[in-house]
């Protein structure tokens, strides 16, 4: 058995005798088949990009529960121009770019050589290259070559699993000052997991409301997207993982 299939089966197994709900579904260098009920989407199969070892902590050789969920609820996302950033194996872009072909995507990811080339052959191999451009991105960076030649920034910017470590906030909140159109209807839309409890998430809300953005929505969604309740720090005293795996959280950012 290789080290990837020995992950998917302890994956399996934490659910299946402790009910604790997987919070990565693939592991590095595997494929993933995502299957969509939308004809429009149908399936997309991607593999994960195995990162040169200096850049393990980035934890970007994973598909992240919250990336499926941004799949499986576009419904969330605006017909409009816009990125995603920390794209991994890509699978929201891609989705993306298939349902609204008239879209332009630009999915980015950290400039690491093995996750920009997984990146860009699994945009190819779906079929959207038409509409979905990949760039490497350093959060904080200069970002106009994102760009389009007009220099215009983004719409729309939806990242998935980009909170799980406090010391990146600054970096990613950065990041979106210098992406995000200056337009009242401008928008970011943010999903994260629950892995590295609810502090970080509101670490990065104080972080965010001293930063010229305004928090428009913040839900919390069950991963199997039946349940739905406002978000609350205060659910992090004394709950378990089993019930913290089973939810994401869904933040809706606009200029102040």
């Amino acid at each position: 058995m290789s080290h990837e299939e020995a992950e998917d089966v302890l994956s399996g197994a934490l659910f299946s005798l402790y009910n604790l709900a997987p919070i990565t579904l693939s592991s590095a260098g595997a494929l993933f088949t995502y299957e969509s009920p939308d004809p429009a989407i149908s399936k997309v199969t991607i593999r994960t990009p195995d990162t040169d070892a200096a850049n393990w902590s980035l934890h970007a050789s994973s598909i992240w529960a919250a990336s499926r969920f941004v799949a499986d609820h576009l419904d969330a996302l605006d017909e409009a121009q816009g990125t995603r950033t920390g794209a991994s194996a890509g699978l929201p872009s891609i989705v993306l770019a298939r349902k609204f072909p008239e879209v332009s995507v630009v999915a980015s990811d950290y400039p690491d050589e093995d996750i920009v080339r997984t990146l860009s052959n699994n945009v190819a191999e779906n079929g959207v290259s038409g509409n979905c451009r990949v760039m490497p991105y350093g959060w904080g960076s200069d970002p106009s070559a994102l760009f389009s030649p007009d220099g215009e920034k983004f719409d729309i910017v939806f990242a998935a699993d980009t909170l799980w470590n406090t010391e990146f906030h600054p970096l990613f909140i950065k990041a979106l000052q210098l992406t995000l159109k200056k337009s009242p209807h401008a928008r970011v839309y943010v999903f994260a997991g629950l892995h590295t409890g609810r502090y970080t998430v509101q670490s990065f809300l104080n972080a965010v409301s001293e930063a010229d953005f305004i928090l428009e929505t913040a839900l919390e969604r069950e991963t199997n997207g039946e349940g739905q309740r406002t978000w609350s720090v205060d659910r992090g005293e004394g709950e378990e993982e089993n019930e913290r795996r089973r939810w994401i959280v869904c933040l809706t950012l606009r200029w102040k």
